[in-house]
């Protein structure tokens, strides 16, 4: 006689942890592929004080104490917030990582500062990197590596300058706190800085498996509000790729020293097949 499996809530979970696993996953493919997302950049151009032009954006760029500015031909037009322009436009000063996105043709002129320094990010639909992208590998999920921490506030939050994917640039952040927890048995914490969302938190990382099976200069985990007792979940099935993870026209942070967990986090996403 073959006995019969009887569904029960620990497999409903199961189901739901896989399912909405997978629809984070395909978010993160559609961000990717988006005509106008980071592999459609074709360029990472440096602005100085004097005019210069680019093959893949329109215009005369320069930057001065007075911000970005282009100086468009006859011929040349940027719709900037919805309304065309020509001739000589000035953006402004830019805040640090903060970006403007002025819309030539088909394609973004990503306008940005990034470590103190003004750039220009043309991106291209057709770039082949945007529409050779078919997706990104990654562990299966595992209900294993989605663990509870407990986030701990600093008195004041600290400045923590980091690193880049680009050599000689720096990146400066206030982390609010840190996020202490265990994985293998081990007693880990992580620095973390303020999220997109409301209350949120990340966490950048690295592991044992960075260099291996994963990105070997940084990923992501991006962390829901705390609970008021400062509960968190930590569900490392989403430790996602940045930009850089792809391609070297980014400028993304990399860990502080204390977020190099010495284990190995077999989970979330893993080296992009663009990486070879």
């Amino acid at each position: 006689m073959t006995l019969q499996h009887i569904p029960t809530a620990l497999d409903d979970a199961a189901d739901t942890f896989t399912r909405e696993w997978h629809e984070w996953r395909g978010r993160q493919f559609a961000k990717l592929a988006d005509p106008h997302g980071f592999l459609a950049i074709t360029h990472l151009h440096w602005l100085g004080e004097s005019l210069e032009r680019f093959p893949d954006a329109p215009g005369l760029w320069s930057t001065g104490p007075d911000g970005v500015r282009v100086v468009l031909d006859e011929d040349e037009e940027l719709i900037v917030d919805g309304v065309p322009v020509r001739g000589e436009h000035r953006f402004g000063v830019i805040a640090e990582r903060a970006s403007l996105y002025p819309v030539s043709g088909d394609a973004v002129i990503e306008v940005a500062k990034r470590g103190g320094h003004d750039i220009l990010r043309p991106r291209h639909p057709e770039n082949p990197l945007r529409t050779a992208y078919t997706g990104t590998p990654a562990y299966a999920p595992d209900p294993r590596w989605a663990v509870t921490g407990r986030y701990v506030a600093f008195e004041e939050p600290r400045p923590t300058t980091v690193g880049a994917a680009v050599e000689g640039l720096q990146h400066v952040y206030d982390a609010p706190g840190r996020i202490e927890f265990e994985l293998e048995g081990r007693p880990l914490s992580l620095t973390v800085f303020n999220g997109h969302a409301p209350g949120s938190l990340t966490a950048l990382l690295t592991d044992a498996t960075s260099g291996h099976t994963t990105y070997a200069a940084n990923r992501a985990l991006q962390i829901g509000p705390p609970d008021p007792d400062g509960t968190v979940l930590l569900d490392f099935n989403r430790a996602a790729n940045l930009p850089c993870a792809y391609t070297d026209l980014a400028t993304c942070p990399l860990p502080p020293a204390e977020n190099r967990l010495p284990v190995a986090v077999e989970a979330g996403e893993k080296t992009p097949y663009e990486r070879g």
